[in-house]
């Protein structure tokens, strides 16, 4: 009698090794009881088609895509979701049984999610979302909000012509602002969302002006380290609901974690912990 194979996924970036997600999978894999693995892997841009060609020979059901790979993937698999062709980046592989590589993104959902578990009383429909960055999270997080109900996205970026690109792509429900003007966002916002790294240890400050932060408003930050960012402080105490980062990261990592192994993970106090390891 033949055992059935163990099945493998893998996070792919370069670098690899600061990654939390090996530390979340592992977690849930264990308090599962799910015999199967999840390793990082650190592949240069050269390699990485050889790599995702050869990975289910090996018995890998899937993959997370990171840094730098996450846009040159698209040009690599055989079938992209909707939401992973809008947002123009992939986090998420599936190794099918057809052979096929099929492509998701998985940021915006996270996003979403998140936000819920620690603003409960967020309602979309509320006012405009102000959004500082215009990079591949914040594709993520513009296209989840827009779908959520948010009537209007106010953007924001040092570099304007990439917010302008983002108009461009999302549309008459994008509003752009200068960098200069960036703080002017929050008089009309009633939700504030950093998907800059400024804040993070070891990057710039956010220098954006503050003080129009009003105490109905939700501010979430997509850095989570430190997992309290000057920008979360500063909306606590005005008043405002905070939600950290690093529950995007958990939650963004359930739909691939459900697909690959077959069962669907709970974003738990634990699961926090084991990620904060």
């Amino acid at each position: 009698m033949s055992l059935p194979k163990i099945p493998l996924a893998a996070v792919i970036g370069s670098p690899i090794a600061h990654s939390k997600s090996p530390q979340i999978h592992g977690h849930w894999l264990s308090t599962l009881g799910i015999q199967g693995a999840y390793i990082p892997m650190d592949v240069a841009p050269e390699d990485l088609e050889q790599v995702l060609r050869t990975l289910p020979k090996m018995g890998f059901v899937g993959a997370n895509i990171t840094i730098p790979h996450k846009e040159a993937v698209m040009e690599m698999v055989d079938v992209i979701t909707d939401r992973a062709a809008l947002i123009g980046a992939v986090n998420t592989l599936t190794f099918r049984a057809d052979g096929k590589i099929m492509a998701d993104n998985t940021d915006g959902y996270g996003f979403i999610e998140n936000l819920r578990a620690g603003a409960p009383s967020w309602v979309p429909a509320d006012g405009p979302a102000a959004v500082l960055g215009a990079g591949g999270a914040a594709r993520a997080v513009i296209a989840s909000l827009l779908d959520a109900g948010v009537p209007e996205i106010l953007l924001s970026n040092r570099t304007r012509v990439r917010a302008d690109r983002l108009k461009s792509v999302f549309g008459g429900r994008v509003t752009v602002y200068d960098w200069v003007k960036a703080g002017n966002m929050l008089d009309h916002a009633a939700l504030v969302v950093n998907t800059t790294s400024l804040g993070m240890i070891g990057k710039p400050a956010l220098r954006v002006p503050l003080d129009g932060l009003r105490p109905s408003m939700v501010v979430t930050d997509l850095v989570y380290a430190p997992l309290k960012t000057k920008l979360l402080e500063t909306a606590e105490e005005a008043g405002c609901t905070t939600v950290d980062g690093l529950g995007m990261l958990l939650h963004q990592a359930v739909p691939g974690f459900e697909r690959w192994f077959g069962t669907r993970p709970q974003v738990d106090r634990a699961t926090r912990a084991a990620a904060l390891r």
